[in-house]
């Protein structure tokens, strides 16, 4: 196990991309989108954003819904773009799209543990041959001067747990660095993320490790730190139920204060978001999206639950805007602060989760 951590550890390297601190937003699709990743770079804290995962022969096909969801703006640097499939010259050429788009990294899916991307042989699946996985790897680290990651599990299932020579084949492929979630592809995101995992990684390879898995507080990336003596910390779920976790993080790591957000805080930060969302989103899209992070962000909010129940009785985009503004009526007069998000208030099942989701293009 690794020793007591130092009060910051320093900026991850990724090749020449510097990773400052060393906190990761996770791919996730549906939720990493253009809107999400601006609110979490400017509220501070991340070191490297992530867009939603892409699926990489529609990428090479030129896919209209695909492609437009490619756009990113320069603060958002340094920003890495995810592919993911099943055929390994097919995600090398979309690598090398990614690479022409002007992405700082690219990353290589190897986790997903959503049914229809397994079925495509994508994903975790990639897994189950470590062959096939190799040849991912050699072609993508072969086909880009940029920095290659891989992201992947423990494994498919308890008895499959091969994260370790996966570990070693990316090292040995060349790729800049690794990121696991510490649960296999089998468990989704029920139980409880296996850190030790990640410990055994890092103590594996000499290429950065990125641990993921049940960090929602400042106190669990700290913990993950020096629990596993990773080079980094990659958070999903947990930023969408507090897109500041990564602000509060950075400022424990460099001995400052974690300033809880206020009501307002929240107030503002899901108007504004659901505003962009529908100038810039057709209508559908939008009551998707709005649904989506209404479930998210009301974790945050005094009698949060109350609201989530009205999530499906809202047939409009003006619907969600009034609910929530009737929301914070009812409630900012009797909150002093906000309510801490408990342990029955992050269910697998009720949150939408990291990765589970598959791009639409991709159904």
């Amino acid at each position: 196990m690794a020793g007591p951590m130092p009060p910051a550890p320093a900026p991850l390297r990724l090749g020449p991309v510097a990773v400052d601190p060393p906190l990761f937003l996770a791919p996730m699709a549906g939720v990493t989108d253009r809107d999400f990743r601006l609110i979490v770079r400017r509220i501070g804290g991340v070191g490297l954003v992530a867009m939603e995962f892409l699926h990489s022969r529609l990428l090479v096909e030129e896919h209209r819904d695909t492609w437009a969801m490619t756009h990113f703006e320069e603060e958002e640097r340094p920003l890495a773009i995810q592919v993911y499939g099943g055929d390994a010259a097919t995600i090398a050429a979309a690598a090398e799209i990614v690479q022409e788009l002007g992405a700082d990294v690219v990353d290589v899916n190897m986790g997903c543990p959503a049914n229809k991307v397994l079925k495509g042989c994508a994903g975790a699946a990639l897994m189950g041959d470590l062959e096939v996985a190799r040849d991912v790897v050699r072609r993508v680290c072969r086909a880009v001067s940029i920095p290659v990651t891989v992201k992947f599990r423990l494994g498919l299932d308890d008895g499959r747990r091969n994260y370790l020579e996966l570990g070693r084949i990316c090292q040995g492929e060349g790729a800049a660095a690794v990121a696991m979630h510490g649960r296999t592809a089998r468990q989704m995101f029920r139980g409880a993320a296996e850190w030790s995992g990640i410990a055994r990684l890092k103590e594996a390879l000499s290429i950065p490790v990125i641990g993921n898995g049940d960090v929602r507080s400042a106190d669990d990336a700290l913990a993950m730190f020096r629990r596993t003596g990773c080079d980094g910390v990659m958070i999903g779920r947990g930023a969408t139920l507090n897109p500041w976790i990564f602000r509060q993080i950075a400022a424990r790591l460099s001995g400052g204060r974690v300033a809880e957000p206020t009501l307002e805080d929240r107030r503002r930060l899901i108007f504004d978001h659901f505003r962009t969302v529908i100038e810039r989103e057709p209508e559908r899209r939008a009551l998707h999206k709005l649904r989506s992070f209404t479930n998210r962000y009301s974790h945050g909010v005094p009698r949060g639950r109350e609201l989530r129940r009205q999530i499906t009785d809202l047939a409009t985009p003006a619907d969600f805007l009034a609910a929530w503004e009737r929301h914070f009526e009812r409630v900012g007069a009797e909150a002093v602060g906000v309510e801490a998000v408990g342990a029955e208030e992050v269910g697998v099942e009720e949150v939408g989760v990291e990765e589970v989701a598959v791009c639409e293009e991709a159904a």
